[in-house]
């Protein structure tokens, strides 16, 4: 695989009052070129620290990023000083944040925020940046995208503002992108709109996408490898095809069986299978395996020694002593 982005043993911890937090606890991922990556998991997984990690946004105290390497081209961001990383941040790697109307500045009209990120990357004057920013937001699907320069965050509908915030990711024609629940909080069909755009775009400009969500069937409509998260781990690697075939990990497996699925007269739909128990507390995380205490198959060894990723097949990896 031809790689834009190799993750290699990445540690991100949050020192607090009651203890250390293991937000990204030893964390191996890679991302193809051209290709989408999902990252899934139960809210508070890490999935979105991972983010920040990569873009190097952990605020510090109470976050630090303990070890590892974030290979981008080929070089270790965790490498680079701030000036370098701002260089980076926008231009080569974008990142769309969860909920757009906190992360858009509600007093600034879309267009000079658009046109704020191509100044910082680009030697470009304001009327010039401006007339950039219509341009990509015509190329979102925004309609009128002249007149929406002038708007403000407020004036627009969940979908516009998902859009806006696209927008800004692709300004620079980034190389890859981050998005963090892009379709978070839109209807179905605003969701379909947006998840065909992401991938039309990424054909166009060639880019990489990191597609975190907590939404399988977002994965399965727009990503071509998936990782699944647990407690800052990655419990389960493959393609995408592959893992909704043959899931291996018991938390894959559960998620899979409770993903809902429409009954008929002759079949009515059956009840909806849950994984037992919660989370564990990431103060006090287990001995062993973090998912010992829902899983039906523990076994001693699970509460003794943490089981590594390993391969079980092409493009397969899994983290479980179920297949030791």
């Amino acid at each position: 695989m031809d790689r834009i982005l190799d993750i290699r043993n990445l540690k991100t911890y949050f020192e607090t009052r009651n203890g250390t937090v293991k937000a990204v606890d030893g964390v191996d991922l890679s991302v193809g070129r051209g290709d989408t990556l999902g990252v899934v998991g139960e809210s508070g997984c890490g999935k979105t620290v991972l983010a920040r990690t990569i873009m190097r946004l952990i605020p510090s105290p109470p976050g630090r990023i303990v070890s590892g390497s974030i290979l981008f081209n080929g070089n270790d961001l965790l490498h680079l000083s701030e000036d370098e990383m701002r260089k980076i941040r926008g231009k080569a790697i974008s990142v769309i944040f969860q909920e757009p109307m906190t992360s858009l500045n509600p007093v600034l009209q879309i267009g000079d925020q658009i046109a704020e990120i191509i100044q910082l990357h680009e030697t470009r004057s304001k009327k010039d940046a401006l007339a950039c920013a219509a341009d990509v937001l015509r190329l979102v699907g925004m309609p009128s995208p002249g007149e929406r320069l002038k708007s403000y965050p407020h004036q627009l509908s969940g979908g516009m503002r998902q859009r806006v915030m696209i927008a800004m990711a692709l300004a620079c024609r980034p190389h890859l992108m981050l998005a963090d629940e892009p379709t978070t909080a839109l209807d179905v069909t605003i969701q379909a709109q947006i998840l065909e755009l992401i991938d039309d775009l990424k054909n166009t400009i060639g880019m990489s996408v990191v597609l975190i969500t907590h939404d399988l069937g977002v994965i399965a409509e727009a990503a071509q490898f998936t990782a699944i998260m647990y407690a800052g781990k990655i419990v389960e690697y493959g393609t995408v095809n592959e893992l909704f075939a043959h899931p291996l990990h018991p938390y894959t497996t559960g998620l899979m069986e409770s993903i809902p699925r429409l009954g008929t007269h002759a079949a009515p739909a059956e009840r909806l299978t849950v994984i037992p128990g919660v989370v564990p507390n990431l103060f006090e995380l287990p001995a062993g395996c973090s998912f010992q205490d829902r899983c039906p198959y523990t076994m001693p060894i699970c509460r003794e020694t943490d089981p590594v990723l390993k391969e079980q097949g092409h493009n397969h990896q899994v983290r479980c002593w179920k297949y030791e």
